[in-house]
């Protein structure tokens, strides 16, 4: 594979969900129609459980380690409940320029208003999943999501598509070049805390993800006159390591599944919604896992997401960290290559966490 190239797989061409959505449609098609999704009431959705429930980490406090210990050592313990019990937490103080994340969710609503025919030029090729479309879908029978999506891979640098961040419009793609660098900066902050409060050797953390993958997905839900026959992102758990979730606009949409039940996360202002991925839980050996998810869609209103995944290395594997695996905790998945990990993981319907499972070392099977 040349140094320029990055191929995750493909998916097959789909329909524009927003272009679809225009034609005041009375009933949704039967292709997005699901009978598969255990929903709830949409119209009750926004309060089955309140958002004080999600744990809130304030990143200041885990970076005032200096002015006072016990502050850090409270908000470390915090971050560590938080990854154990819910592999999910809002993120306050984060640091990322607000001034930035402004100017970017206006830019990424005006990416998907622009004409058709300027994102024809932006949409996936055959045999790849990057630029705007919908991955996973890999027959004509599939059902599908309501749902664009716009996926490009940001970092490394050098696994760039050359011709998809060239051909977003100014100021985008230098806001999303400036966004790329300080959420990346962000996520190893929060990746080394881990570490620290797993007590896993840093260098195995900084190893796995330095010179790692980051990928990028805005995601558009457009109104649905049929939204309880229908799903926005279908149930599954984050390929990567690290996700760093902003809401772009102020309709609710995400749902996680906690305790067997769903709940709708209602984000607080300022803030990221950051959760564990598969990767993560495969390097935790376990102590961490990612957690399913899904996104239900509005009769009314538009939802528009933006996230970055942070990943590993490309050029490097995935196992277990070696110290956190002992005789009484042995290794729980198999050691697999990154690409392989991914190519595994996008030539097939993203249900659950189905993926993650073949991974899985059995009882008493040695690797």
């Amino acid at each position: 594979m040349a140094a320029s190239e990055l191929s995750l797989g493909g998916s097959l061409e789909v329909p524009c969900v927003q272009e679809l959505a225009k034609q005041s449609l009375k009933a949704v098609p039967s292709r997005y129609v699901r009978s598969d999704q255990d929903f709830v009431d949409v119209s009750s959705s926004a309060d089955p459980t309140s958002l004080r429930e999600l744990p809130v980490i304030d990143m200041q406090r885990l970076l005032s380690a200096g002015s006072s210990l016990d502050s850090m050592d409270s908000e470390l313990e915090k971050l560590h409940n938080a990854c154990k019990e819910w592999g999910f937490f809002q993120l306050i103080n984060h640091g990322v320029s607000r001034g930035l994340v402004e100017k970017v969710k206006v830019e990424i609503e005006e990416l998907f208003n622009l004409p058709m025919e300027e994102k024809k030029k932006l949409w996936q090729q055959e045999g790849e999943l990057e630029g705007f479309g919908q991955a996973f879908v890999m027959s004509e029978e599939q059902k599908l999501e309501w749902a664009d999506h716009f996926f490009l891979v940001m970092r490394p640098i050098r696994k760039r598509k050359p011709h998809l961040l060239p051909g977003l419009p100014l100021p985008l793609r230098d806001d999303l070049e400036a966004y790329s660098a300080e959420t990346r900066d962000l996520g190893m902050k929060i990746l080394g805390f881990m570490a620290k409060v797993l007590k896993m050797k840093s260098q195995e953390m900084r190893e796995l993800f330095d010179d790692g993958m980051q990928t990028m997905r805005m995601l558009y839900y457009p109104p649905c006159p049929q939204p309880e026959l229908v799903v926005g992102l279908n149930a599954h758990s984050d390929a990567g390591g690290l996700s760093i979730l902003l809401q772009v606009n102020d309709t609710q949409g995400l749902q996680i599944k906690k305790d067997g039940k769903w709940i709708t996360v209602k984000p607080l202002p300022d803030t990221f919604i950051v959760n564990i991925g598969n990767i993560l839980e495969i390097a935790t050996n376990g102590i961490y896992q990612s957690v399913e998810h899904r996104a239900i869609v509005n009769s009314e209103k538009e939802r528009i997401s933006f996230a970055v995944f942070l990943s590993a290395n490309p050029d490097g594997y995935l196992s277990p960290a070696p110290s956190l695996v002992t005789a009484e905790a042995p290794a729980q998945f198999k050691r697999i290559g990154v690409v392989d990990y991914f190519k595994g993981f996008f030539s097939r319907e993203n249900l659950g966490k189905s993926y993650l499972d073949t991974l899985r070392i059995n009882q008493g099977q040695s690797d």
